[in-house]
């Protein structure tokens, strides 16, 4: 399966970044990266990559968490998804690296899609 459609991200909504640090720093050890004043990265795993984040907003999602995964072919995945009867609920965007989108699947749970930049 490689990485294209894996679990690649999860994001978490949060209202207080020093809280959140504090908290999963304490509680399991996560080191962060700042990425300006609305995103902290979490690093982990044994390659040390960004496996996570956290989002400043007003309150967390209904859904919780929102898991991301990653597509080596982005268009060709917002086709899959809609075909498949999901509904896309943020047009592909830009941030800093990549590009993402985020859909419903038939039962309302939101979920996104990335790339890198250049795919």
């Amino acid at each position: 399966m490689g990485r294209h459609h894996r679990i690649d991200y999860v994001e978490f909504t949060v209202t207080d970044f020093a809280v959140a640090k504090a908290f999963y720093g304490s509680a399991f050890g996560w080191e962060f990266t700042d990425h300006g004043d609305a995103y902290v990265g979490i690093r982990g795993g044994p390659d040390g990559r960004e496996a996570g984040g956290f989002a400043l907003g007003d309150q967390p999602a209904g859904g919780g968490p929102l898991v991301i995964l990653y597509s080596d072919d982005i268009e060709a995945t917002v086709e899959a998804v809609v075909a498949a009867g999901g509904t896309v609920s943020r047009e592909v965007f830009e941030f800093p690296g990549g590009r993402r989108f985020h859909f419903a699947d038939p039962f309302g749970n939101e979920l996104a899609v990335w790339t890198e930049t250049g795919h």
